[in-house]
C-alpha cells in the first residue's frame, strides 16, 4: 500500500461527509470466474443437474442472476418469488468455490490506496453495493483482506432487495440507524463499472463515478450517463481529486 501523498491528504481533508459505495466485481476485485461458477454450482444445488446456459452476471442482482439462469435452462421459474428461496443455496456453493478466489481471482490496480485513505477519514462511511447476498459479498472480500476497509454493516445487498436501484437507499437507512447520519443525492457516490451501477445511482438517488475495469467501455459509460467515467483508479490523487469535485460541485469539468 502506497503511502498518503501530501496532495491526496489535502484532498481527503477537504471531503465533506460522503458515504462511498463500491460495487464488488469488476470494481473492487476481479473473481476470475469464480462468481459464474457459483452461480452455476447454486443452480446444480438447487435443482439436481449443472446448468448447460450459464449464467449473465453484470449488475444484476443475485436474485435476477438466479431466476434469469433458471429460465435460461428451461426451469419454470414462478415459484421462485424471493431471494430467500435462493439464499442457502447461493452460500453453500460460495463455500465450496471461495478457495479460488486467491488463485484465480485479485484485487484491482489502486483500489486498496484508495480504500486505505477513505478509510482513514472520519467524515467518510465506506461500504458496498452489490448484487451479492451480504455473506457473499464478505466471502469476495475476506480473501484479499479487504472487508477490514469498509463497514458491511451497512452495505446494500442482493439480499436487501431485488432491484439493485433499492440497494441505495437501503444502505443510507442502515448508515442513519448505526451513525445517526443522514446521506442524500448530494452526498452519496456510487462507484461502479456497469450500466446497471450507472442506473441504480440515478434511479436510487446517489451520484455516480463510473470505472472501466469491466466488460464496458469509457464511451459506454458515459453515454449510459456517469458524472464522472475513468479508466480505473490507479491514480489516487486522480480519483480523490475527482471524488472531491463530484462531491462538492455535482461534477467535474
Amino acid at each position: 500500500m502506497a503511502t498518503m501523498t501530501v496532495t491526496s491528504a489535502s484532498v481527503v481533508a477537504q471531503l465533506p461527509e460522503t458515504l462511498v459505495l463500491w460495487d464488488v466485481d469488476h470494481t473492487l476485485i476481479e473473481n476470475g470466474g469464480v462468481s459464474k461458477a457459483m452461480y452455476a454450482t447454486a443452480f446444480e444445488l438447487l435443482i439436481g443437474r449443472p446448468p448447460v446456459v450459464r449464467p449473465a452476471t453484470d449488475g444484476r442482482t443475485d436474485f435476477q442472476i438466479m431466476r434469469e439462469l433458471l429460465a435460461a435452462n428451461s426451469v419454470n421459474v414462478n415459484r421462485y418469488v424471493d431471494i430467500s428461496q435462493f439464499q442457502d443455496f447461493l452460500v453453500q456453493a460460495m463455500r465450496q468455490n471461495a478457495p479460488d478466489l486467491p488463485r484465480l481471482g485479485y484485487v484491482l490496480p489502486g483500489i486498496l490506496d484508495a480504500l486505505a485513505v477513505l478509510f482513514s477519514a472520519p467524515q467518510v462511511v465506506q461500504s458496498v453495493l452489490t448484487g451479492n447476498i451480504a455473506p457473499n459479498a464478505k466471502a469476495k472480500l475476506a480473501p484479499f483482506d479487504l472487508d477490514k476497509w469498509v463497514d458491511l454493516n451497512v452495505g446494500g445487498f442482493g439480499s436487501d432487495d431485488a432491484i439493485r436501484s433499492n440497494l441505495v437507499a437501503a444502505s443510507q437507512k442502515k448508515v442513519e440507524r448505526k451513525y445517526g447520519k443522514s446521506f442524500d443525492a448530494q452526498s452519496t457516490v456510487l462507484i461502479g463499472d456497469t450500466l446497471l451501477d450507472v442506473k441504480a445511482a440515478h434511479d436510487g438517488g446517489a451520484k455516480i463515478i463510473a470505472v472501466a475495469t469491466g466488460v464496458y467501455s469509457t464511451d459506454q459509460l458515459a453515454e449510459a450517463g456517469a458524472d464522472v467515467v475513468l479508466d480505473d483508479v490507479a491514480d489516487l490523487d486522480h480519483f480523490l481529486d475527482v471524488l472531491l469535485k463530484l462531491r462538492l460541485a455535482g461534477g467535474v469539468g
